[in-house]
């Protein structure tokens, strides 16, 4: 049994909600997010336990409505990797008991369900490149989010920066360097599902004013890939403060995330935002070096919101995240 399976983490830099009416947005894979390790069984169904949630999962169906979601998506997970081994003509795997453990806040906009399914996908299969991991842990994702745009998995599995638009492939953008950020936790927590629909009501009441913001959206993403391929932080940081703003308008802020941008760009950040559906959640501030990311998160820790420092980059071909995710600016 090889080692253990890691996965990244996700932050969206522009182009949330619009992405649902079919602007582009670009996510980020970040040096924080989740791990598996699997140790050999003598026989029986592989097992998870997901470490700090209490969760155990057998790859057994249980009486219905008796698992929780972690559970069928295990299960879903275990067997598409058979299907897939199957048909590629490869051999059984041997069951394995897997202890799982994630260092992102579920529900925080940062992939951390898709980071789970994809370390567990890694657990359970170690020799699956990384675009055969995303695939699978696209049937993890299937039980949590219904139908799943693929990103979060796609991201998490091979970390690097993705350009994406509904209904066409994920493109992969070149990173001339490497960014710095600052994530932190307003606190509150946020539905992805009602966000999303709050947005459509307004869309429903004053379509024009929401076309001029996703038009608005779709220019900011076009320059934020501009940005990322030149190494433009501070182009990109600017960016990042005008979709605030046009996310500011289409409701989905809050007076939290409002006041974790001001404190951040306050403490020297070249740009902050909300990450995810708003709402509550993530925040997300670009900083230029590490001495501004320890003002950044002294600012919010003061003001008791929780945060880490990331780095997003371009990770070689085929690497997976460090043993020690989210380490110290």
């Amino acid at each position: 049994m090889s080692g253990v399976g890691r996965a990244w983490g996700k932050v969206i830099l522009l182009g949330e909600h619009a992405v649902v009416y079919g602007v582009p947005a670009i996510a980020v894979g970040i040096d924080r997010g989740a791990r598996a390790e699997p140790s050999p069984i003598s026989a029986g169904p592989s097992e998870l336990f997901v470490r700090g949630w209490g969760i155990e999962a057998k790859d057994v169906e249980a009486k219905a409505g008796d698992e929780p979601s972690v559970a069928r998506a295990f299960r879903a997970l275990a067997e598409i990797t058979r299907d897939r081994r199957r048909a590629r003509g490869e051999a059984e795997l041997s069951p394995v008991a897997i202890s799982a453990a994630a260092d992102l806040p579920p529900g925080g906009g940062l992939g951390c369900s898709a980071a789970l399914g994809v370390a567990v996908a890694r657990a359970l299969d170690p020799s699956a490149d990384s675009e055969e991991i995303a695939l699978r842990a696209g049937a993890w994702e299937q039980v949590f989010h219904g139908n799943p745009s693929g990103v979060d998995a796609a991201v998490s599995a091979a970390g690097g920066c993705v350009y994406f638009e509904r209904g066409k492939p994920i493109e992969r953008v070149a990173m001339r360097e490497p960014l710095l950020l600052c994530v932190g936790n307003t606190g509150v927590a946020s539905s992805t599902k009602t966000m999303v629909e709050s947005v459509a009501r307004l869309r429903a009441r004053r379509p024009e004013v929401c076309e001029k913001s996703f038009e608005g959206i779709r220019s900011l993403v076009r320059n934020a890939r501009l940005a990322v391929e030149a190494g433009d932080a501070v182009g990109l940081g600017r960016l990042m403060d005008l979709n605030q703003m046009l996310l500011s308008g289409l409701f989905v802020s809050t007076e939290e995330i409002e006041a974790m941008c001001s404190l951040a760009r306050s403490a020297g950040a070249l740009g902050a935002k909300l990450t995810g559906a708003g709402g509550g959640g993530s925040v997300v501030a670009l900083v230029p070096d590490p001495a501004v990311a320890e003002r950044v998160l002294f600012a919010w820790e003061k003001e008791g919101y929780s945060s880490f420092f990331a780095r997003a980059f371009a990770p070689a071909e085929g690497a997976q995240p460090s043993a020690t995710p989210g380490s110290a600016p």
